[in-house]
């Protein structure tokens, strides 16, 4: 099967060039920031955590959200996901990709990894969170393989396949919520510091990851025979729909913990700098807003099920809903929750455009895998129909 990773067309091949040519960049700065440290990045002693590791997190929710076909499929016998399981679990793949290899740029010297290896320290949320998304990268390579294998050959798929699938259901929640837990167990950092912090990665994981696979479901029925049915595609748009209310409705309980308890440690501060800005600081505030219009333009389209149905509309909703909770998750929780510092004063974080170019080369990485992956899936399916 890998020799049709390596057949396609002019558009394919110029596709993948493309990806190569990003990754040569971000790796170039990458070997300058290995060179110099972290100072070449807008990090600081205020701003530990930036570009890199909000990447990190909100790939983590996107190759969560994998099991939001793979449960209904093998748990609840959805036959329409069927054709689509391996390409969830294939996204996940490249997802966990992207998160390890964000952590690898984030922590400067490489090497220093290995400390989680050769020192394990079970009391910390890094070590869990390290077991937790290497076993599902693991989970989730073994059982997709191994099903499409079995498609290729046209014969059953080992029953060996799902005990790991049925394994890497609750393994898929646990590699959200671990990384929750590492923003919510700093009680040094009031907005990270809330008891719905995993519930809330989770509601936006649901929404984002199904949302980014339609839209690759709509690219890959544009360039190839393979049709991963409509009845599917609606079916996530579904699920799309209810995660992203419930992930509204969680940011909205935030907005009034903090705002009618009138604390102003306890997130006041953080919304008023995201949102309106603070002490006349607010680079995100535009972002903030874009990320309002966005969720609302994205509910108009999905509440209304004569326009969910209708493609082109839905391809603009889960478009929306994808960047918006990129911006949500992405930006404005990991940035935000360094805002203001414990001394109560705001220092801004903006990344410089080596770092920029860092993030984009692994983001190329995660789509070069991604191709790949999907181009075998794509042309096994192809040969099965």
């Amino acid at each position: 099967m890998l020799v049709k990773a390596i057949t396609g067309s002019k558009k394919y091949w110029a596709w993948l060039v493309f990806l190569l040519l990003i990754i040569g960049s971000g790796f170039s700065c990458y070997l300058w920031q290995l060179n110099k440290g972290l100072t070449i990045t807008g990090l600081s002693r205020d701003v530990s955590w930036g570009l890199y590791i909000s990447q990190f997190t909100f790939l983590v929710g996107v190759a969560a959200s994998a099991v939001m076909v793979v449960l209904p499929y093998y748990l609840h016998n959805v036959k329409v996901f069927g054709r689509i399981t391996v390409l969830g679990e294939f996204l996940a793949v490249a997802a966990l990709i992207m998160c390890l290899l964000f952590v690898i740029v984030d922590v400067g010297k490489p090497m220093r990894i290995l400390n989680m290896i050769f020192y394990p320290t079970p009391r910390s949320m890094f070590f869990w969170d390290m077991i937790a998304l290497n076993g599902y990268l693991l989970l989730n390579i073994i059982a997709g393989w191994h099903a499409l294998e079995a498609e290729y050959k046209d014969v059953p798929p080992p029953k060996w396949t799902n005990i790991l699938v049925y394994i890497s259901i609750p393994w898929a929640v646990s590699i959200h919520t671990v990384t929750a837990f590492l923003y919510a167990g700093l009680p040094g950092r009031h907005y990270w510091l809330t008891a719905i912090m995993a519930a809330r990665f989770l509601a936006s994981a649901f929404a984002s990851g199904p949302a980014l696979l339609i839209l690759l479901c709509y690219i890959i029925r544009r360039f190839s025979r393979f049709d991963p049915g409509r009845e599917a595609i609606q079916k996530l748009a579904a699920i799309v729909t209810y995660a992203t209310i419930v992930s509204a409705f969680f940011i909205g309980l935030e907005f009034f913990t903090a705002f009618y308890s009138q604390v102003p440690a306890h997130g006041m501060y953080t919304l008023k700098y995201l949102f309106v800005g603070l002490e006349g600081h607010g680079r995100l505030v535009p972002f903030m807003w874009i990320f309002v219009l966005l969720l609302i333009a994205a509910l108009v389209i999905l509440l209304n099920p004569s326009t969910r149905t209708k493609d082109g509309l839905l391809q603009l909703a889960c478009a929306a809903v994808f960047i918006a909770m990129w911006i949500e998750k992405g930006i404005g929780l990991v940035i935000g929750g360094f805002i203001p510092n414990p001394f109560e004063r705001v220092v801004e974080y903006v990344p410089t455009l080596p770092e920029i170019m860092i993030a984009l080369g692994v983001w190329a990485v995660g789509l070069l895998v991604l191709t790949l992956l999907y181009k075998i899936a794509v042309s096994v399916k192809e040969k099965a129909a």
